[in-house]
């Protein structure tokens, strides 16, 4: 089993020995509203994508890369154009 790297470790017993608490510690700390933890990030979709392993030909691929960060957007983006929607 990993240990908890923010573990203050085996040795401390003492509470006034206790490691000073940093708003950079409070700002990785999980936040609660009532007993619901509040989630991070962006919001969840209403309609989410469905995850599917999809073989291109590599210089298609390489096409959609070259344009820059985005492709895969793209990649839907065209394949939504070429069916009508």
């Amino acid at each position: 089993m990993m240990k908890n790297a923010k573990s203050t470790g085996a040795n401390w017993r003492d509470p006034d020995d206790a490691p000073k608490l940093t708003q950079e510690w409070a700002n990785g700390a999980d936040a609660y509203r009532g007993e619901a933890l509040v989630r991070r990030g962006r919001p969840r979709l209403a309609q989410t994508k469905q995850h599917v392993s999809l073989r291109l030909d590599p210089d298609v691929l390489e096409k959609f890369k070259a344009e820059g960060p985005g492709w895969q957007v793209r990649i839907n983006d065209a394949l939504r154009k070429a069916v009508g929607l």
